[in-house]
Parts: structure tokens; C-alpha cells; sequence
């Protein structure tokens, strides 16, 4: 800010480098859990482990996934309306 960033750049910047890690970790996580899922469904066992939901159910794996992003974007948003309430004077001044 004190270089003439402007207070929404800086709120997009944290938010954007938050987001990108999320968004991948999400990926993984969905690829590994319908990975997963695979293993759960075809044990010999045959024992109901899902309790009435199907092991594919993309209304559960979307609605987790979204969850988790909005839960991310809130954790990312906190730090980042703070960040862009310094004062650049008080910044320079403590630096």
C-alpha cells in the first residue's frame, strides 16, 4: 500500500494465494476420496459402512467440497481485510 497498492489488490492478493492451495488440496482430496471410495465398495466384508448413502453420491462430494472452500475463503478473507487495514505510515515506520 505504501508502494500505491490499493486496498482491494492487497484483499486479492492474500485471498488469490490462499485459494490457489485450497482449490489443489481440494483436487487431491477428491480424486483420493473417490479412489477411496472404490476400496470401501468392493470389500469382501460387505458390511454397510455408508449408512444409506451411496459411496458415489455426488451431492455429498460437491456439498462437502463446497463447504470446505467457503470455510477456506472465510480463513483467507480474516487476514486479509486486516492486512488491508494498515496504515502504510505506521508500517514504514515499525519496519
Amino acid at each position: 500500500m505504501a508502494l500505491g497498492a490499493l486496498r482491494r489488490d492487497i484483499l486479492m492478493l492474500i485471498v488469490r494465494q490462499g485459494m490457489v492451495l485450497v482449490a489443489s488440496g481440494l483436487g487431491a482430496g477428491l480424486l483420493l476420496a473417490m479412489v477411496l471410495t472404490l476400496v470401501v465398495t468392493s470389500s469382501p466384508l460387505e458390511t454397510e459402512l455408508l449408512f444409506g448413502v451411496s459411496a458415489t453420491d455426488p451431492l455429498t462430494f460437491g456439498g462437502a467440497t463446497a463447504f470446505l472452500a467457503l470455510v477456506a475463503l472465510a480463513a483467507c478473507a480474516v487476514p486479509a481485510l486486516r492486512a488491508a487495514r494498515v496504515d502504510p505510515m505506521v508500517t514504514l515506520r515499525d519496519g
